[in-house]
């Protein structure tokens, strides 16, 4: 979609051409903040759950964003805090889930011997689960979304040597994880 943010944000603010404009943003941001809430929480309900209540905040304080940032950096800081109150009320649970699913697809893996696409998939997936919550944020954002650490730094409020820190933690975490599940 190539319409600009300014232009939605006129619409927006304009009360007859409200609606329009906030579905010419959700079209334009809606599949994005899909995956990045996604990477976060892994199960398609809750990111569906978590995308719904990121917009309506944003509809809620659209008409009082600034342009401090870009539009998407803000719905993404959103995206991001809406994904983490999810993840602190459904700790526990999440938890556990989390851990029975990480033994199922390491099960799973010691079954396979064809190194294929899904399987690396599933490996990955498996390393960036036991993570910390921020290293696994960091890599996500870094290497799904391509995001570069000033955007990052913006969206998380956290600074660049910061994010490089995690971002290299998190890296050797997986290798050495990687490392591990291939070792014969």
């Amino acid at each position: 979609m190539n319409i600009k943010d300014e232009r939605i944000l006129e619409l927006i603010k304009n009360e007859k051409t409200l609606n329009e404009g906030f579905k010419l943003l959700m079209t334009k941001y809606q599949e994005r903040l899909y995956h990045h809430i996604r990477s976060i929480l892994k199960n398609h309900e809750d990111t569906d759950d978590v995308l719904q209540n990121t917009f309506i905040k944003v509809f809620k304080y659209v008409r009082k964003f600034e342009g401090r940032s870009n539009l998407y950096t803000w719905m993404f800081r959103i995206a991001t805090n809406e994904s983490m109150t999810f993840l602190n009320k459904n700790k526990r649970s999440s938890e556990f889930i989390g851990e029975v699913q990480i033994e199922n697809a390491e099960r799973t893996q010691q079954y396979e011997s064809e190194l294929d696409g899904d399987k690396i998939r599933k490996v990955l997936q498996s390393a960036l689960q036991k993570l910390p919550v921020k290293q696994k944020e960091v890599f996500s954002l870094r290497y799904f979304e391509e995001m570069s650490y000033r955007e990052m730094s913006e969206a998380l409020g956290t600074s660049v040597g910061a994010l490089k820190a995690s971002y290299h933690h998190a890296v050797k975490k997986i290798e050495l994880y990687i490392a591990q599940v291939y070792a014969y």
